[in-house]
């Protein structure tokens, strides 16, 4: 299973930006989905996540009403659409894979494979 992130970048605070996943070598409507992000000297936590069928969807409390996640299960696509970008979610933003839907899936242990991660930089 391959994961490949990208659609980070620089941006000014107020601002928005859609970050895409696209998945190769699984079955991606059988896979949940989440959005973790790391800032440095920070641990991996997560941002949202995603059912495998889409209809179920979780939200850190600190994206709440700003981020929302969603699936093309056709194109093997995740995506995470930022808005009202703040500095504070400047961050490495990593997507992952899991084959369960599991009690762990508000964690890093609860996701089998990840990308390789797309840098987000919201300045001031």
């Amino acid at each position: 299973v391959q994961l490949q992130a990208s659609g980070g970048g620089s941006v000014q605070a107020g601002g928005s930006l859609r970050l895409s996943c696209a998945a190769s070598g699984c079955t991606f409507s059988t896979y949940s989905m989440a959005w973790f992000r790391q800032d440095s000297g920070k641990e991996r936590e997560v941002v949202a996540v995603i059912h495998w069928s889409g209809v179920s969807t979780y939200y850190a409390d600190s994206v709440k009403g700003r981020f929302i996640t969603s699936r093309d299960n056709a194109k093997n696509t995740v995506y995470l659409q930022m808005n009202s970008l703040k500095p504070e979610d400047t961050a490495v933003y990593y997507c992952a894979a899991a084959r369960s839907w599991s009690s762990k899936r508000y964690g890093v242990d609860g996701y089998d494979y990840w990308g390789q991660g797309t840098q987000v930089t919201v300045s001031s």
